[in-house]
């Protein structure tokens, strides 16, 4: 009877134990699914400003406008720190569910208005100032959707492959990013230049509004991960918690500045540079960056479930010793491309550097973080770093290039990657981090 009894404690133990995995990877996929909503509204702006940017601001060479497109979408960045105190506190103190809930419901709405929205002929000036409006809103919505994420999904991970399945936050990530690519290639195949520039571009920022009601539908059935003993204390959500913690934050910053821009440098901005800056044809360009953006999304579960084994620390100082080393002879290189496939095998190399950085870093960012500030910790903190570095990579890149000194851009990307590599340096090693 007893062995019996243990028999049927046993298979009732594994059967619990699959249903939870089970209730793991769904919590994954739902969360992961509103991020990847989130972003392709996001980067849809950035992949389709070389056809909309005229109707917006039409005075100028392409270079300018392409300018005041990526001032606009910098500004989007600096509404993220807000999005990053607001989200954090409504995650760490009313639960991580009701924030990602509000900040798809955000973006939704950001992207619906932008598709709506009357050009520079007939509204005049009022046309740029919207567009501004609606990409603050887009960027409130998207800096506090980051931490929350980051944090939901770390603490669903299951121990000792929390590298592996945090992960898929920027797995969504990128795959949003390349949705958004998809889809204007697939509009560049189908309809004219004259089209995409007339009405064309509108089509993908109305498919996300769409594209966010069902990722509302997926995030209303996830449980939620923080327990009322986390956000009834006193410290949950608020500043003052955050304060005690500064230390994480400050080197959260630290390495963030630098993981930050190099990822918009070879994603959002490289489509451009191949274009305005190498001379390819922008379909030609958008196809290198399809690929490319493709594998990068592949390799983020690889690297990881490697990081499981070598830990966060280490993964990091791969990211950060070889950025700092390869950034500019990459995009020197790059400069003077011809060749497609070289220019693809570059950007692929550049990426999977990257990767060292992204496939962990929400959740190496949620480990130095107590629970009651943790989405605020982690949250605010990438949102003041990508506000200052991130999100202003093409507008520093443009800037520098329409002063005849580009290459200055290689060496400032180079030296945020060197930062990081100090920072990195001074992080706990494997077995220290906080347990989540």
């Amino acid at each position: 009877m007893t062995e019996t009894t243990s028999v049927i404690g046993d298979g009732d133990a594994a059967d619990l134990a699959v249903q939870d995995k089970k209730q793991r990877i769904f919590a994954i996929v739902g969360a992961s699914s509103g991020n990847l909503v989130e972003w392709f509204d996001f980067y849809v702006y950035s992949f389709c400003s070389i056809y909309f940017a005229a109707s917006f601001f039409p005075a100028g060479n392409s270079t300018t406008q392409l300018l005041q497109t990526a001032g606009v979408f910098a500004a989007g960045f600096f509404m993220r720190p807000i999005g990053g105190w607001l989200f954090g506190y409504i995650a760490d103190k009313h639960g991580r569910k009701n924030s990602m809930l509000i900040s798809v419901c955000m973006m939704c709405a950001g992207s619906l208005v932008i598709a709506c929205l009357p050009t520079y002929d007939s509204i005049g000036s009022w046309a740029p100032v919207l567009l501004l409006v609606a990409r603050l809103f887009q960027g409130l919505s998207v800096g506090g959707e980051y931490g929350t994420s980051a944090t939901y999904m770390s603490e669903v991970a299951i121990k000792g492959k929390r590298g592996f399945y945090a992960s898929f936050q920027y797995v969504t990530l990128i795959g949003g990013q390349l949705l958004a690519l998809l889809v204007l290639v697939a509009l560049q195949q189908i309809l004219s230049t004259e089209e995409l520039k007339a009405w064309g571009w509108r089509i993908p920022f109305a498919l996300g509004a769409v594209l966010a009601v069902v990722a509302l539908y997926l995030r209303r059935s996830l449980n939620e991960t923080s327990d009322a003993k986390t956000r009834n204390h006193k410290d949950a959500g608020s500043l003052k918690g955050l304060w005690k913690n500064r230390k994480a934050f400050l080197m959260v910053l630290g390495f963030t500045a630098g993981g930050s821009l190099s990822f918009y440098t070879f994603t959002t901005y490289m489509q451009k540079y191949l274009v305005n800056t190498s001379g390819m044809d922008a379909k030609l360009a958008s196809g290198i960056m399809t690929a490319a953006l493709f594998i990068y999304m592949l390799l983020q579960p690889l690297v990881g479930a490697f990081s499981d084994k070598i830990g966060r620390r280490s993964s990091m100082l791969v990211f950060a010793s070889f950025a700092t080393l390869m950034t500019v002879p990459i995009l020197m290189t790059l400069k003077n491309v011809s060749n497609p496939y070289a220019a693809f095998g570059l950007i692929v190399l550049a990426l999977f550097i990257i990767s060292f950085y992204t496939s962990i870093s929400g959740l190496l960012k949620a480990e130095m973080f107590p629970p009651e500030v943790r989405a605020l910790g982690v949250g605010l903190s990438y949102a003041v770093a990508n506000a200052m570095f991130g999100g202003s990579a093409e507008y520093v890149a443009l800037s520098l290039k329409s002063f005849g000194v580009e290459n200055a851009f290689f060496w400032y990307v180079s030296g945020m990657c060197l930062l990081a590599l100090i920072v990195s340096l001074k992080l706990h090693r494997k077995g220290k981090e906080v347990q989540l």
